[in-house]
């Protein structure tokens, strides 16, 4: 080869042992490892943003597009999001709230406005639904109940339980859609005696509830539709194993500045004690 392209034999075998003494780019290396770990971890729910974000807080400043590029190189792979239907029944003749939260998500302090909603999920053994609040302030969930019916009971343990958890004062607004659960008088008898004040969604408007929405969204796509419960018991389980020790303790939240609602509280809190 070398006699026919006109080229000397020993520069040839230079070239050889200089490639196989290349260096090696370690950060690469290292940023692909980091990668493949993020992508196990978040159990390949990350897509180039967050896997972006938790790069650079492990100090690799790499931007969004370069993210792609690693997580093409690492072969890492993202569910996708698949479409279930609406639980709400508002064909009801019962009292309704006015919308007093009109949509203003951006809460400054803990335990001014909570949102509600409920969700299906299916097992072997028949439907589990699952009822939750959360606090708009962090998003954090900080009540839910499981049943085997959807009933005004399932919201009313929800409920019952973000108030044990967090020990809201009055003039707390919690708003929901306006399923027929949360028009109950078992609903409104608890709002009443804790000062609560009740708001719910227009009509057929998802909008006015995005947060709770969005909140199932990220449960179904990122578990539920990834799993084949045998039972309900296993399903309350896997539920209740994302809701805390994921959702709230370690998934990176855009409205939180890429942290978990749970990072976000403490952090708010080791402010407020130095101010």
């Amino acid at each position: 080869m070398c006699r026919v392209l006109g080229v000397r034999s020993n520069n040839y075998y230079s070239y050889q042992k200089r490639k196989d003494q290349k260096p090696i780019d370690t950060m690469h290396q290292e940023m692909l490892d980091w990668v493949k770990d993020i992508a196990k971890f978040s159990d390949n729910t990350y897509g180039a943003r967050r896997i972006q974000k938790s790069l650079n807080a492990l100090s690799f400043p790499v931007s969004r597009r370069k993210t792609a590029q690693l997580m093409k190189e690492a072969n890492v792979w993202v569910r996708y999001k698949k479409k279930y239907k609406a639980t709400t029944n508002s064909e009801h003749n019962k009292p309704i709230y006015a919308n007093e939260l009109e949509q203003h998500f951006d809460v400054q302090q803990p335990d001014q406005a909570w949102v509600q909603d409920i969700t299906y999920i299916w097992t072997s053994e028949g439907w589990l639904y699952l009822a939750i609040v959360i606090d708009l302030y962090s998003r954090k969930v900080v009540g839910w109940s499981m049943g085997t019916r959807m009933k005004a009971q399932l919201v009313c343990d929800a409920l019952t339980m973000a108030m044990w958890q967090r020990k809201p004062k009055a003039g707390l607004i919690v708003h929901s859609d306006q399923g027929v659960q949360y028009a109950s008088h078992q609903y409104r008898r608890i709002l009443r005696l804790h000062g609560f004040v009740g708001s719910m969604s227009k009509k057929g408007c998802c909008w006015d509830n995005a947060v709770a929405e969005s909140f199932f969204g990220s449960l179904k796509q990122e578990r539920v539709h990834w799993r084949n419960y045998q039972t309900r018991y296993d399903a309350q389980q896997d539920v209740m194993n994302y809701i805390t020790m994921w959702y709230n303790s370690n998934r990176l939240h855009s409205y939180l500045g890429y942290q978990s609602p749970n990072a976000y509280e403490g952090k708010e809190r080791e402010l407020k004690k130095v101010a």
